[in-house]
């Protein structure tokens, strides 16, 4: 992928007819603020090369550390990358631009089952960038028993061999699914009965990590782990040994978006980033480097056989799959009791 990336913003002026030399370019700056790993550098430079935008990316590692910094005025930012649910808080709180689907030529290549979904149902503010599941990931030559929910995972055979993702709400989130509760019933009486559940899982994990827990797996510091579907995917593509799996009590399905801060000083950017996206050839470019589920039919139709094969970016299932809610304050509760168990341990 390195190589790639130092090749690419020249491919992609060459496979789109970007700008070159004589062109004007539109000139500016794009402030954005997304998850880590998520967009290829390749895609920020073809940008740049074809429109003479300079993309300043900064990221962070959970929807809640990103709404924490926007509600707190940290930052100015023309487009960020909220999940579904933090979506749904900022349009509530009248937070967002509306995205203005004239000027995205590209927005017919997106499948309509992604769209006009409980987070934005007039579709006005958000552009859906990505989808995923949150699953189990198992390294198979070294774990030879069945693995396929959370209670599989998280036993005392398995201990100090987990990597698990630091997200308080995807965590609390599995453990509702072991008492077979709602993922959205985020009451504090829901999140305090949680607490035994996880005080025994935190004493079985070795790491906590969102941001790459697919590098211990594939460092051999860890056997399995609870990631998301595109580390999954990239841990199947280096090696077929990782298998990824679904909980049978229940998983987590996330629709990653584009969206347009309110107080946003560049919208004229952030929208012609956004229709650059939405290119096919440019979607498939991010679906080759992060291959979560790509919700553009157009990019999906330039996947290979093997891509729409792999079984985390694109899983057949019959598994129990719900999207997250905003749920107000409830984070602070979970915040709290996640923060507990980690000094606990």
């Amino acid at each position: 992928m390195k190589m790639l990336r130092s090749l690419l913003p020249l491919a992609l002026a060459a496979a789109f007819g970007v700008a070159t030399a004589g062109a004007a370019p539109k000139g500016g700056k794009l402030n954005l603020f997304g998850w880590s790993e998520y967009v290829p550098q390749a895609v920020i430079d073809g940008f740049t090369a074809e429109t003479g935008v300079k993309v300043n990316y900064e990221t962070y590692a959970s929807g809640e550390e990103m709404l924490a910094k926007l509600l707190a005025g940290g930052g100015s930012y023309d487009l960020i990358q909220p999940p579904d649910y933090i979506a749904e808080a900022l349009i509530k709180g009248g937070l967002l631009t509306p995205v203005d689907q004239a000027k995205l030529p590209h927005f017919g290549n997106l499948m309509p089952e992604y769209l006009h979904m409980p987070h934005d149902p007039e579709q006005k503010f958000t552009v859906p960038f990505m989808v995923g599941t949150v699953g189990i990931v198992v390294n198979t030559e070294k774990v030879t028993t069945p693995v396929n929910s959370y209670a599989e995972l998280f036993t005392e055979a398995h201990k100090n061999r987990i990597v698990v993702l630091d997200d308080g709400r995807e965590l609390v989130t599995a453990a509702l699914y072991t008492q077979g509760k709602d993922l959205n019933a985020m009451t504090a009486e829901n999140i305090a009965g949680t607490r035994p559940v996880l005080a025994a899982w935190f004493k079985l994990i070795k790491l906590f990590d969102s941001d790459s827990p697919k590098t211990a797996l594939l460092n051999g510091d860890v056997d399995l782990g609870l990631v998301w579907c595109g580390e999954a995917a990239i841990l199947h593509n280096e090696d077929k040994k990782f298998r990824y799996v679904l909980p049978k009590e229940g998983a987590h399905l996330f629709v990653d978006l584009l969206a347009i801060p309110k107080d946003a000083r560049n919208v004229e950017n952030a929208h012609l980033f956004i229709d650059y996206l939405l290119r096919a050839e440019v979607s498939k470019l991010v679906s080759d480097e992060f291959p979560y589920t790509n919700p553009n039919a157009a990019a999906r139709k330039l996947l290979t056989p093997e891509q729409l094969a792999n079984p985390a970016s694109y899983p057949v299932t019959d598994r129990k799959l719900d999207t997250f809610r905003h749920i107000g304050d409830s984070g602070a509760a979970i915040d709290e009791l996640i923060t507990d168990l980690k000094n606990a341990n």
